[in-house]
Formats: C-alpha cells, sequence, structure tokens
C-alpha cells in the first residue's frame, strides 16, 4: 500500500489521451452511445429469441404473456438507462 494520498479513478477522458482519441467526446456522451449501442444488440436479440419461440413453441400458452412483459419490463430498464425516464 503506498504512503502517498489518494487520486480520485481519471475519467475516460485520460483514455483518449493515452490512446491518441479525440477528446471531444464527454464521458456522458461516450456512455450514452454504448447504452444505445447495448439497445441495439437487445433489439436484434429479442427480436431472433421471439421468432424462435413462436416458431417452436407456438403450443405454449405462456410464450405471448412472457413476450410482451419482457418486451415491457426491457424498455422500462432502457428507457431509465439513458435518462428517458426517472
Amino acid at each position: 500500500m503506498s504512503d502517498g494520498p489518494l487520486r480520485p479513478f481519471p475519467g475516460p477522458s485520460v483514455l483518449f489521451t493515452q490512446l491518441h482519441l479525440p477528446s471531444t467526446f464527454s464521458s456522458g456522451e461516450l456512455i450514452v452511445w454504448v447504452l444505445y449501442a447495448v439497445f441495439a444488440f437487445w433489439a436484434v436479440y429479442t427480436i431472433v429469441a421471439i421468432y424462435h419461440w413462436v416458431t417452436y413453441s407456438h403450443a405454449s400458452s405462456i410464450a405471448f404473456p412472457a413476450i410482451i412483459v419482457h418486451i415491457f419490463l426491457s424498455f422500462i430498464l432502457i428507457a431509465y438507462a439513458l435518462g428517458i425516464i426517472l
């Protein structure tokens, strides 16, 4: 353990300077774009999963309610993460 004073964790702007990337992005913008990428991945994954669930287990009575609940709860979580709702 070092005897020096504690220093705060450096933000993503320090990473930009170390990797010689432009520092025109703020850390908030970077986080929002990462969350948009996560949302896009989630949307594709969800569409594929719903297609397979409906195609191969169409006799299941729980399929459509579970799909609706999944989409609703996921939308609420994503909207909260992006700051659309509080």
